[in-house]
């Protein structure tokens, strides 16, 4: 068994109903126990064109599923809650993404963990401490510096 950890987000559709609605699918998937999520937050959308605020959260899991099969059962959760994949950092109904998996690297090219713009996303690393405040990356690097560093970006509990 492994521990990850999720990113949610959504901003299209009734966005805290998809990440509950996401939270109870990943807690049922095979092999797979959620054992807590963080608040929701709202953050400003990083991505092209107008569009609403998101919703963000960060899940832990403990899963058995090898990385590219839980990759696999996150991106049919995202089909499930009609996620399409037109436009990068467009609007969307539910995104998840790997943020880390205990600590491991990996580096294929449907799956990359850490994920690779995680230091870049205050929306990502403020639920993520909030769970784990002295949590290392793989490469040794604190949630705490990544913050301190981490470019502004509006960010609010809901």
């Amino acid at each position: 068994m492994m521990r990850a950890f999720i990113g949610l987000g959504s901003n299209l559709a009734e966005p805290q109903q998809q990440l509950c609605s996401a939270l109870d699918a990943m807690g049922a998937m095979p092999q797979t126990r959620l054992l807590r999520h963080s608040s929701f937050y709202r953050s400003a959308p990083v991505g092209p064109g107008e569009q609403p605020d998101y919703i963000n959260a960060v899940a832990e899991l403990e899963t058995g599923l090898a990385p590219l099969e839980l990759l696999d059962k996150l991106q049919a959760i995202e089909a499930a809650h009609g996620r399409e994949r037109h436009i990068r950092w467009g609007a969307r109904t539910l995104d998840l993404d790997i943020l880390l998996l205990d600590s491991r690297r990996i580096d294929e090219p449907r799956l990359q963990v850490p994920h690779p713009r995680i230091a870049e996303r205050n929306f990502v690393l403020i639920p993520l401490a909030e769970l784990e405040p002295h949590l290392r990356l793989p490469n040794g690097d604190t949630l705490e510096d990544l913050i301190r560093q981490c470019p502004p970006n509006r960010l609010e509990k809901t």
